[in-house]
């Protein structure tokens, strides 16, 4: 029989569809069985406006069958078939759907939506075949038909017999070359693999002779291996059941069926939408940290379905940076996709479910901090670090959306606090939220610069990561309410001693100056201390810039020279300073070896490193002589 020749500059474009279009050769497998759901919708349709068939839909099904010996793979399905001239149209037009049509001429009814757009699915099988053939047997016909072609070259159709009404459509897989394995569509495995990956909630039963094994009779050792046939998909997903008529262990199990984690999920939020855009989703908030998740590895971003057929793995779009943390599905009937319906078209309605999203996840964890705050603690243990990065980014464009969710270890409670909860708990005459920031709570602890505001019963903050101090200064203010770093040179709490504090710096003014020159440029100034208690000395910092942002920067590559603008601070009722005083008038060599010590001890205190540590070692030796 003589071929025909593909149409509408087919042969360029069908090249294009082997060689480009596609990334994955598995998803001609994907195409060819949302291809056969179709079908079988499209009958299902006939049925609600024909009165004389009658559609039972346990009869319907799709079988895979593959054929190693003749290295063929077929794709069967119990739909409505094709008549010649629907098989001539339909596969002789690239790009010519007939689910589209067929879309466009029917009403969309009881949530079967007819999957395929743009006719070009079912060419992705020459991406794995040397040769396609199909066979069909149209509804209410008594003549079939046989649709081949090797590619590029054209097609034939002839008739032929078919006892059923329904599709063939039988692949000739390729041999294997140096650089592709097509050996593998024709696995057993890696056909399951596939069906489960990208169809396992198309609506009807996805079939296929599977082997397993079982005891011999009569043996209770030896095995023996059976075919059997077997329903491989799902059918009905989760989302699209009615959140009444499941359990929390449903989720759970689904949560551990797509491996989104060995540990099961703090809490999950079911989500179905019918308005401007239809979807459904549901999103999990894992217990534990991903062992990547703070790498540049990690990979964020939900699956997203388009009428239950796997689009893409993760798409990042619907999820910003600081809820990437989060698990789960979309589904949707009204996404844009692309040709390939591998990449979405980045629309409007993208943007909606991803907002929509966004407010729902916020939503979640504001009710988990709430009700259920062990829980929240947990989830903030993991990923908290996270959020006061999403506060940080963005020159703070999302720290409104955020700064409820914060928490931080609290002086007074022993444990982590909201900020709200701080605020709410601040005397009157304060008038500021104070911070600590150090390596760990125990080192914080200890710090001298903390003992004034102690001292005044005011609530104290630890910021144990390096994060926590970017994140607040971003934030600047909660409710009106400034943030002060208790290490800041003014700590803006009323000291009734601050003219005597005035007077000890001005009566010291030359003990200090000479300090201030032994040391140069590491220090701004040496001064008398308004917040040491018991401790002999301290840094303290001026400016915005803190001495523990300094240390964060001057651990990342390309920021040696960054440095705060840092002040020694000494007890002047502290026999140290009797000291000084001594030396100052009867030993500069011995004030200046007190000097650097000094200046050394409060650079230990605040974790930063010395610059010769054996130099220092030598001259605590000194004083001991």
């Amino acid at each position: 029989m003589a071929k025909k020749q593909f149409k509408a500059e087919s042969k360029r474009l069908l090249d294009l569809m082997i060689n480009s279009i596609y990334t994955h050769k598995e998803i001609f497998l994907r195409e060819l069985i949302s291809n056969a759901s179709d079908a079988i919708d499209k009958l299902y349709y006939k049925a609600l406006t024909d009165d004389s068939i009658t559609f039972n839909k346990d009869d319907y099904y799709i079988k895979v069958a593959a054929d190693k010996e003749n290295r063929t793979l077929k794709i069967s399905d119990t739909g409505i078939g094709m008549t010649k001239d629907e098989l001539d149209e339909n596969l002789g037009i690239i790009a010519k759907s007939g689910s589209f049509a067929f879309k466009k001429e029917n009403e969309i009814k009881d949530g079967h939506d007819i999957i395929g757009q743009f006719g070009v699915g079912f060419y992705s099988a020459f991406m794995v075949a040397k040769k396609v053939t199909v066979i069909s047997k149209a509804f209410g016909s008594n003549e079939a038909y046989k649709w081949e072609s090797d590619g590029i070259d054209g097609y034939t159709i002839e008739p032929c017999e078919k006892d059923t009404v329904g599709t063939d459509i039988i692949l000739t897989i390729k041999d294997n070359t140096e650089e592709e394995n097509f050996d593998e569509y024709l696995q057993e495995y890696r056909l399951k693999s596939i069906i489960k990956k990208y169809s396992d909630f198309i609506r009807y039963p996805i079939k296929m002779d599977v082997t397993e094994s079982r005891l011999k009779e009569g043996s209770d050792k030896e095995y023996e291996q059976y075919t059997v046939e077997k329903t491989i998909n799902s059918m009905v997903p989760i989302w699209r059941k009615n959140k009444n008529e499941l359990t929390k262990e449903d989720y759970e199990n689904f949560y551990s069926e797509k491996h989104y984690g060995f540990d099961k999920p703090l809490s999950y939020i079911h989500i179905s939408v019918d308005g401007m855009v239809s979807y459904n989703a549901i999103l999990f908030i894992p217990e534990k940290t991903p062992f990547d998740f703070y790498t540049k590895d990690y990979e964020k971003g939900l699956e997203l379905y388009s009428s239950g057929v796997l689009i893409m793995n993760k798409c990042p779009e619907l999820l910003p940076d600081y809820f990437s943390f989060v698990k789960g599905i979309v589904d949707s009937y009204d996404l844009s996709l692309n040709i390939s319906r591998e990449i979405l078209q980045h629309d409007r309605q993208l943007k909606l479910i991803a907002k929509n999203i966004k407010s729902k996840i916020k939503s979640e964890l504001e009710s988990m901090l709430k009700n259920n705050r062990d829980n929240y603690v947990k989830f903030y243990e993991s990923f908290g670090r996270q959020l006061k990065f999403g506060v940080y980014d963005n020159f703070g464009a999302d720290k409104d959306v955020l700064q409820d969710l914060l928490m931080f270890y609290s002086s007074k409670e022993k444990k982590l606090v909201t900020l709200d909860e701080y605020v709410s708990r601040m005397p009157e005459d304060q008038k500021y939220i104070y911070y600590a920031s150090g390596d760990s709570i125990e080192r914080i602890e200890k710090m001298p610069q903390t003992e004034l505001v102690a001292d005044k019963g005011y609530e104290i903050l630890y910021f144990t990561e390096d994060v926590d101090e970017f994140a607040i200064r971003m934030l600047m203010s909660y409710k009106d309410k400034e943030f002060k770093s208790v290490s800041s040179g003014d700590l803006g709490i009323e000291n009734e001693d601050t003219k005597a504090d005035d007077k000890k710096n001005e009566e010291n003014k030359e003990l200090f100056d000479y300090m201030k020159n032994i040391l140069g440029d590491k220090v701004k100034a040496v001064r008398a201390s308004k917040r040491l208690k018991t401790h002999p000395v301290c840094l303290s910092n001026e400016g915005e810039f803190t001495i523990e942002m300094e240390k964060v920067l001057r651990s990342m590559p390309g920021n040696p020279d960054i440095k705060a603008e840092k002040v020694l601070e000494i007890n002047d009722n502290h026999d140290v300073f009797k000291a000084l005083k001594d030396a100052y008038e009867n030993d500069k060599d011995k004030l200046n070896l007190y000097t650097d010590l000094l200046y050394n001890q409060a650079l230990l205190i605040e974790g930063l490193p010395i610059n010769d540590p054996v130099d220092f070692s030598n001259k605590i030796c000194q004083i001991m002589k």
